[in-house]
């Protein structure tokens, strides 16, 4: 696969990333769409079970969003811009701490923009935990399945 190729594939993972954070883009089914096109041009072994992972573990991912109850992000009174810290923060500590970097940096990005917003540490702790039962719960196990697939594909990308 040339080069302008990978990085078109890296800019779609990338695009699905932020689908997992906003409302309104299909994240995992951008991403697996991203590693299929990868795939199907490298047509090694190695990049047909990076596309298998990612199938199982989006898969897994859709099943648990299904098994968890629907909350509308509006009623709640989340913003864009909160999801969009939390998921940079959280993105970032997936790679600063592999698999398990993802919750902490999520949590810590909504967190400091709570806070920055509401002053105080007890108004911020309280609003994290409203924001994390409404919808924050459902996108962080939607962003950690699309970081794992995206970290696969780095991972057989850079080994191989």
């Amino acid at each position: 696969m040339a080069t302008w190729q990978l990085l078109l594939v890296g800019l779609v993972l990338l695009f699905g990333l932020s689908g997992a954070v906003l409302p309104g883009i299909p994240g995992p089914l951008v991403v697996w769409a991203g590693v299929f096109w990868w795939a199907s041009a490298e047509s090694t072994s190695s990049a047909w079970w990076v596309l298998v992972g990612a199938t199982a573990v989006l898969l897994v991912n859709q099943a648990v969003q299904w098994l968890l109850p629907v909350r509308s992000r509006r009623a709640a009174g989340v913003r864009r811009r909160q999801l969009l810290v939390a998921g940079g923060t959280g993105t970032a500590g997936f790679f600063l701490l592999p698999l398990v970097g993802v919750v902490p940096g999520f949590l810590t990005g909504l967190y400091g923009w709570e806070r920055a917003r509401l002053g105080t540490h007890g108004a911020a702790v309280s609003s994290t935990r409203a924001i994390m039962r409404a919808v924050g719960r459902n996108m962080l196990i939607e962003l950690t399945a699309c970081l794992i697939v995206v970290g696969g594909w780095l991972l057989v990308l850079l080994l191989g």
